[in-house]
């Protein structure tokens, strides 16, 4: 279509957006019911044991305090799937932060000061926090996460790379690492009568309303999950959290609508976090440069309550062609907080270890980095055999270092210099795998000439309002201002979560659906339209979730420049440049804006973020934005996303691929190579802070990566 705005990639703006900037849009703290009390919770000091006394005597005497909800005295849930939403259920203490009581009063602060009058007595018990390689109690699991087989093997990955005449034997490591969305985990819960009306942040109400209704025993129908804003949640509120139960929990009590909005000091252990990865590869080659073994071993840790196991090897499954290799997974279960999801789980660390594993083995060939990837493309996906709906990584890596300039760089490292900054260029490749879920979606046409789609999507801040309502438009041949797009609301028909990369592919592909049958019965019809409309309904299920025959991925390359102080240290990003494959483009100024947010996450992955574990106290020590650093605006460069157009008709009506994770994948690894072409040096613990960098600088020089025959 020409002039509508429809056509796909058009750059259409977002239609929340005016509302979001005037301030008109809603959060879930911003829901302005009368009698609201807040509500403000006690984290555990101890980093295992269990309560043996609350004394609340204090903090019920401050003002406006309404009561204090103690494992004693809050209402019993029933056991859920998920033990990090058994709250006040017991007096156990797992962790450090785990949550034993919480403060209801009139006001924000008024709970906060209330909180800190509450004195509890534990039972301490010892702990182990500490993650290493040779952990004693490391085991291999059935499963890493999202059901990948924790080990898969083929070939004869240990003789391949005992007489292989290139070897790589390395090792890496990605801290924990935290997710700090600009909205911290917040709920309002308020019952009327006997319905439930919960206002959360989360990226799928449509699984926080089932939640709900098993823990508290109550029918779905009688629960309303409002998401209709949320600010940002990169994976970790992408299941329902402890401010949701705590928030009914609390409102049930008192009779009033309660809020619970986490301070954001209580994140790191509440709602999740990366794992710490220790990585070990091997990578063996032919003096022409020709895989013949690959071994990618990963070992991170999760909680005593609950297991978490970082796919951190699952990407060396996709992208390398090699006669043998091996992918395994260990994890060691720690008293720490419970790991969950973060933007590009698994593929994330895993390809920033194995892209920069892939650098170092350039390096002892003496190859182009991109020459090398590109010799070693497979014909088919390497760990399945299924051939692929899509790949076109070789055009990414082409096309990216035509516009990066790569033809001009002198490979040699620590050849180019601008006084004491040292100057150098990485590259690293990237891949996602397409995900869809079953969603369900309506479709209606009003007499007035327009349209309106209904499903429960969320938006955490990708534009998903106006992409389905452009997939509608599209699908309608009408213009898009004729179209109106309904979400958030677990009223609407029942959708996916916004996670994964999946969002628009999964309600995309309903709302498509129903906008094809709604175009199907408006052919048959003549007169006016009645005043209710015409509507039409669509159920993917048993077709998204489909087995398909095909590896279906998105795949892209990414290419930095780097200077590096050697005197003070400092690293510091020039410019950055990715190329993506992701299928079709639907909403080029919202898909740009999501692969630059994911490059820039990259750059604090490689520069800035960073936790540490405190053996002693067994909690995180960065566990806010004062101490956790991501990149502020003076720490990022130009910064330039680009796609190739692919037309993949094996993946969803639209022919899309996810693309809110991809830009996230391989940028840390870049900016590492980058680093290691600027200095000479080769650094293997994120992140490459100036103390690091110094003493790489200055210090013997490091052990050689690889080792050739």
């Amino acid at each position: 279509m020409t002039g509508t705005g429809t056509a796909p990639g058009a750059p259409a703006e977002r239609r929340e957006g005016r509302q979001k900037v005037t301030g008109g849009a809603r959060y879930a703290a911003e829901h302005p019911l009368p009698d609201r009390a807040h509500a403000w919770p006690v984290p555990a000091t101890v980093a295992r044991g269990r309560v043996t006394a609350v004394d609340t005597t204090a903090a019920l005497g401050r003002p406006g305090v309404l009561t204090v909800l103690t494992h004693e005295n809050a209402p019993r849930l029933a056991e859920p799937d998920d033990p990090t939403l058994a709250v006040l259920q017991d007096s156990r203490v797992p962790h450090r932060g785990w949550f034993v009581a919480l403060v209801v009063a009139r006001s924000p602060e008024e709970a906060r000061a209330a909180a800190a009058a509450v004195r509890v007595e534990y039972a301490v018990e010892e702990h182990d926090v500490s993650l290493t390689a040779d952990h004693p109690e490391a085991y291999e699991p059935e499963t890493a996460n999202a059901g990948h087989p924790a080990r898969r093997e083929y070939g004869d990955p240990d003789g391949a790379f005992a007489s292989a005449p290139v070897r790589i034997d390395v090792s890496y490591r990605v801290p924990p690492l935290h997710n700090h969305p600009m909205e911290p985990h917040t709920s309002t819960a308020e019952w009327e009568g006997d319905r439930l009306v919960v206002h959360t942040s989360s990226q799928g109400g449509t699984a926080v309303r089932a939640v709900l209704a098993a823990l508290f025993a109550l029918p779905e129908d009688r629960i309303t999950v409002d998401t209709g804003h949320v600010g940002g949640g990169f994976g970790s509120k992408g299941t329902p959290r402890p401010d949701v139960v705590l928030a009914v929990m609390a409102a049930r009590e008192t009779g009033r609508p309660v809020t619970v909005a986490l301070p954001r000091r209580h994140l790191p252990a509440v709602v999740g976090h990366r794992a710490p990865t220790l990585h070990r590869l091997r990578l063996g080659a032919g003096t022409d440069g020709r895989l013949t073994a690959l071994t990618h071993e990963i070992v991170t840790h999760s909680s005593r309550i609950k297991e978490f196991v970082e796919q951190a090897a699952v990407p060396a499954r996709v992208m390398y062609a090699t006669p043998s290799s091996r992918t395994l997974h260990r994890v060691v279960r720690l008293d720490v907080p419970s790991p969950s999801w973060m933007r590009a789980p698994g593929e994330c660390p895993g390809m920033y270890a194995l892209e920069s594993a892939v650098d170092e083995l350039a390096g002892a060939l003496g190859m182009d980095p991109v020459g090398l990837r590109l010799l070693n493309e497979p014909e088919r996906e390497p760990d399945s055999g299924k051939p692929f709906s899509s790949r076109h990584l070789t055009e990414c890596l082409r096309e990216g270092a035509r516009r990066f300039g790569w033809d001009r760089r002198d490979p040699r490292p620590r050849t180019r210099a601008e006084g004491p900054l040292l100057v150098g260029t990485g590259v690293a490749a990237a891949t996602y795998p397409v995900l869809v879920q079953p969603s369900t979606a309506e479709a209606r046409a009003l007499p007035d000439g327009t349209f309106v789609v209904r499903v429960n999507a969320t938006d955490i801040g990708t534009g998903a309002r106006t992409v389905l309502a452009q997939v509608a438009a599209d699908t309608l041949r009408v213009p898009l201002d004729r179209v109106r797009a309904d979400i958030g609301d677990s009223d609407l028909p029942s959708a996916s979560l916004a996670g994964g990369s999946s969002g628009t592919a999964s309600w995309g592909w309903a709302v498509h659906d129903a906008c094809t049958r709604l175009a199907g019965r408006l052919g048959g019809l003549t007169g006016r339209l009645p005043d209710e409309g015409v509507t039409a309904h669509a159920d993917t299920t048993g077709r998204a979730n489909a087995e398909s025959p095909y590896a279906r991925h998105a795949f892209g390359a990414h290419f930095a420049e780097v200077t590096v102080d050697s005197v003070t240290g400092e690293v510091r990003v020039r410019r950055m440049l990715g190329v993506f494959a992701a299928g079709r483009i639907l909403n080029a100024r919202t898909a740009r804006s999501q692969f630059i947010g994911g490059m820039v996450m990259g750059l604090g992955m490689a520069l800035t973020e960073g936790s540490t574990m405190d053996a002693a106290f067994g909690d995180f020590t960065e566990s806010d934005l004062a101490s956790y650093h991501v990149p502020a605006h003076a720490d990022v460069p130009a910064v330039e996303a680009h796609w190739i157009d692919e037309d993949d008709t094996r993946l969803n009506p639209m022919g899309s691929k996810g693309i809110g994770e991809i830009g996230n994948v391989g940028s840390a690894a870049a900016i590492g190579n980058a680093v290691h072409h600027a200095t000479g040096v080769r650094f293997r613990e994120l992140p490459l802070t100036p103390d690091k960098v110094l003493a790489g600088l200055s210090g013997p020089p490091a052990p050689t990566s690889g080792r050739a025959g």
